[in-house]
């Protein structure tokens, strides 16, 4: 799920920060990729109108392998 979109759903930093009960500035800190739990909240909380795209939180195999290598 993509701030952007979340933001042209809802209007604003307020609205969104307001659904999820959190602070404005706690959405304003959000990279472009919506955190992955405020994504399902935001999926519940509209209904299903706002969708949680799951390749955008697919950790790739090679980067776990990686990881476990180091």
């Amino acid at each position: 799920m993509l701030k952007t979109t979340v933001k042209r759903h809802f209007g604003s930093l307020e609205a969104i920060a307001q659904a999820l009960g959190i602070t404005k500035s706690a959405v304003s800190q959000w990279p472009e990729r919506v955190p992955e739990g405020a994504a399902y909240k935001l999926q519940f909380i509209t209904g299903g109108k706002l969708r949680v795209n799951q390749s955008l939180y697919v950790v790739r195999r090679s980067k776990i392998y990686e990881r476990a290598q180091q």
